[in-house]
């Protein structure tokens, strides 16, 4: 039996988002201090549940908290993974918010590998937020190697290794050059807030599947940094194969393509 002083304390804090064939479950805002550059910086923090049609409709109603809680321990969640969202300031109501989709790096985020520049893309766009005053990172757990999930990850490491780059690899496998889908993490940005947004990326594609759900995403702000020998190739390789843009649209990389 669930406590009625439990379902009390989240039934205001889970909302259901629809979609044409399924939901997300978004629960939230959270107060979560963060320590950012040696300061404690607090963010809101919501972390989101994506549930098939039949699941969204079993879960309808009134006792949608209880049923929710109900099934949570069976769900096995631990198994895979969830997206969230780190908000800060008045992200709702702030006439300029930035905003970063940000892929799920293991090796980069958490090991601060320096085979790619996910570490550093992922603490600057939350210091470029703060900067701003207001906006939200999106941590899209789904998104590892671009989609293709951790493990074989690790095996197009292996063959980068051997001289194949990061979109070789991935082809030579089976996969996609990139997978990614950001439609779950836009619809939640569209409950969050309605007016305009720029997105930080260096990714196009990022931009347009924004424009494509009918946000207004009216500029975007670049983020190079972090560049080394270890990653000077996945880098280039970016720019030359997957069309990330550089400084300004249309630019190549200043200090890699030059080489």
């Amino acid at each position: 039996m669930i406590k009625p002083e439990v379902v009390s304390i989240l039934k205001n804090k889970i909302q259901i988002i629809e979609r044409s064939d399924s939901a997300n479950i978004l629960v939230g805002p959270i107060t979560l201090p963060v320590n950012l550059n040696g300061e404690t910086v607090t963010f809101k923090w919501y972390s989101w549940l994506h549930v098939t049609d039949e699941e969204r409709t079993e879960l309808m109603g009134e006792e949608m908290t209880e049923k929710l809680i109900g099934r949570l321990a069976g769900m096995k969640l631990a198994d895979s993974q969830q997206s969230s969202v780190l908000v800060y300031g008045d992200f709702e109501n702030d006439d300029t918010a930035l905003i970063r989709m940000h892929s799920i790096c293991h090796t980069g985020d958490i090991f601060g590998s320096k085979r790619c520049d996910c570490g550093f893309q992922l603490h600057q766009s939350m210091k470029m937020i703060v900067e701003n005053g207001s906006g939200a990172l999106f941590y899209l757990a789904n998104h590892e190697g671009r989609g293709i999930g951790l493990f074989s990850k690790a095996m197009a490491y292996l063959l980068q290794e051997e001289g194949y780059d990061t979109v070789e690899a991935n082809l030579e496998m089976g996969f996609e050059d990139d997978s990614r889908s950001y439609a779950d993490a836009i619809s939640v940005l569209q409950r969050l807030r309605s007016k305009p947004v720029t997105l930080i990326t260096n990714n196009p594609k990022k931009l347009l599947a924004l424009k494509a759900a009918g946000m207004n995403a009216v500029k975007r702000v670049p983020l190079w940094g972090d560049v080394s020998v270890f990653n000077e190739k996945y880098l280039r390789t970016k720019v030359t194969r997957s069309g990330h843009l550089g400084a300004q649209d249309g630019e190549t990389l200043p200090g890699i393509m030059a080489r």
